[in-house]
């Protein structure tokens, strides 16, 4: 008789993006964004205009077949500027979310891991900082950074942290109290050592569902901070300074392809965002192990 190979069943990771594949909402998100990314990034390769390119024969023009979206007061091309809107929000969700994610990292396994005192003092600062207004404290950060891509990075980064600190604390705090993690312990492991060979690989699910959710956040926030004035200043695009530059009754009324299409985009994008980030963390539910 032939021996009977054992068989192996998928891991947890797999098994997560198993679920994940099976979410229809999730899949649709992802079907949005991906050629919205592919658009985003590589229209300097196929679109003939440029942001901020000007058409003096077509200010104000409606959509043809040159400028697909039309153009806004001054002549430029509204379907270019949308793309590099795109791809300035893109570029500040990211970044503010690559750095948020570590400081909250950070804040939360040092508190779980670095002791008593560490957990008592970092938490206490958690908590000012969260009973701190988020508006108010956003346009107090937005005024003293001052405008541009990179001080909107650093206004949103330090906003978004706390909330992250607290869920990796939580799932460390139960984790410190592991055998795998006593005996390095024992055996004499520093911080460091705890931190990144046991916290960060056992903080995983909670990093990737962070960053999915907080990049769409991260959106809407710059797009808020750039229609009040204190995000991306003009002439470079984003959604926001675009929504604003078209605020306006008569652009309103009678050039409505100067809010639909950025409008459209930035709720397109945050939409499928949300849906992935849902699913991510639908797929990585500990729950859903017993269904």
């Amino acid at each position: 008789m032939l021996a009977r190979t054992p068989s192996h069943s998928p891991g947890p990771m797999a098994r997560a993006f198993h679920r994940f594949g099976h979410n229809k909402a999730a899949l649709f998100g992802v079907c949005i964004i991906m050629p919205m990314l592919a658009m985003i990034l590589s229209y300097p390769l196929w679109w003939t205009f440029k942001p901020n390119d000007i058409d003096l024969l077509a200010m104000n023009s409606g959509p043809t077949a040159t400028h697909w979206f039309g153009t806004d007061g001054v002549g430029r091309d509204v379907f270019v500027r949308v793309l590099e809107g795109g791809r300035i929000s893109l570029l500040v969700a990211v970044a503010s979310t690559i750095i948020s994610a570590i400081i909250g990292f950070l804040v939360g396994a040092i508190s779980a891991l670095a002791g008593r005192w560490a957990d008592a003092v970092t938490m206490r600062f958690v908590d000012l900082v969260m009973t701190l207004p988020p508006v108010i404290f956003l346009l107090v950060l937005a005024s003293i950074a001052g405008t541009g891509i990179w001080p909107t990075v650093l206004v949103i980064s330090l906003l978004s942290w706390p909330l992250l600190s607290r869920m990796i604390r939580s799932r460390l705090l139960e984790l410190r109290e592991r055998d795998f993690v006593l005996a390095s312990r024992g055996m004499g492991a520093g911080l460091g050592h705890l931190l990144f060979r046991h916290g960060l690989p056992n903080s995983i699910d909670i990093l990737v569902v962070y960053a999915t959710l907080q990049i769409a956040n991260a959106i809407l926030l710059e797009a808020g901070l750039s229609f009040l004035g204190l995000g991306i200043a003009p002439p470079a695009a984003s959604w926001g300074n675009m929504l604003n530059a078209a605020r306006s009754t008569a652009v309103l009324e009678q050039f409505p392809w100067q809010w639909l299409f950025p409008g459209g985009a930035l709720i397109l994008a945050v939409l499928a965002i949300n849906f992935i980030g849902d699913g991510l963390r639908d797929a990585f539910d500990p729950r859903a192990e017993l269904n």
